[in-house]
């Protein structure tokens, strides 16, 4: 289920499939719905107006938007991802913001992809949905082992980072101009020490003051923007 206009707008960008639509009744008359309501019906999406009541036990927030839908995602597999530009690599990614923050940078600085591995959030999480603004119409996601993504990076020679918070490469420094995987791990405990043993180096982003370490979400953005810097356009070869 999808909640907004932005995010419903998104998915009839993409090309998204719909079941159905669903509006409050009261915002029917909304210039900003009825032109969403318009351009569902141009794509020949069912759309159901249902009274204040029954539509706010059917949204997921408890002060919803005034339209949602319920619409098909495409899960990609590891063999949807070639040796070409960034891919994020979440490690036990428990929190829906910091995933949906994530593949929100990752979209917006040309990723290739982000993978999800582990115990992380379910990428379709309401929560992750809203965090990501749309970004998951956009970019690639794959749900997959952690052993079996880094072996099928391994085997197309694309490097490895593990990000650390201390004693690796400072990701300024870090190669992330060709292609690469960073892998960013729970937003707590960080990434255990058989995964880091498992990439092919470290990485850290150093920090002036006192606190302990960054935000998942924050980590994972300096470094795609980072990438980005060093591709110096924003395709993802």
């Amino acid at each position: 289920m999808i909640e907004g206009t932005d995010l419903i707008d998104a998915a009839l960008e993409s090309g998204a499939e719909f079941e159905a639509l669903y509006v409050d009744r009261a915002s029917v008359g909304d210039r900003q719905v009825a032109a969403l309501l318009s351009r569902a019906d141009r794509a020949g999406v069912s759309i159901f107006s249902l009274d204040a009541g029954v539509f706010e036990n059917v949204a997921d927030a408890k002060s919803p938007q005034p339209v949602l839908a319920a619409v098909r995602f495409t899960v990609g597999t590891l063999a949807d991802v070639g040796a070409q530009g960034l891919v994020l690599v979440l490690d036990n990614v428990r929190d829906p913001g910091n995933a949906g923050t994530i593949i929100r940078s990752a979209d917006a600085a040309g990723a290739a992809a982000v993978v999800l591995t582990g115990d992380s959030v379910d990428p379709f999480n309401p929560k992750t949905l809203r965090a990501s603004a749309g970004s998951v119409f956009h970019l690639l996601l794959v749900v997959a082992a952690l052993d079996e993504t880094l072996s099928h990076f391994r085997a197309l020679g694309v490097r490895s980072y593990a990000t650390v918070v201390h004693g690796g490469t400072p990701f300024r420094r870090a190669d992330l101009s060709g292609p690469c995987v960073v892998v960013i791990g729970n937003e707590s405990s960080g990434l255990d020490d058989a995964t880091v043993s498992w990439c092919d180096e470290k990485m850290t982003i150093p920090m002036a003051g006192r606190a302990e370490s960054l935000n998942a979400g924050v980590a994972a953005s300096l470094i795609a923007f980072e990438a980005l810097s060093q591709r110096s356009d924003t395709t993802t070869a």
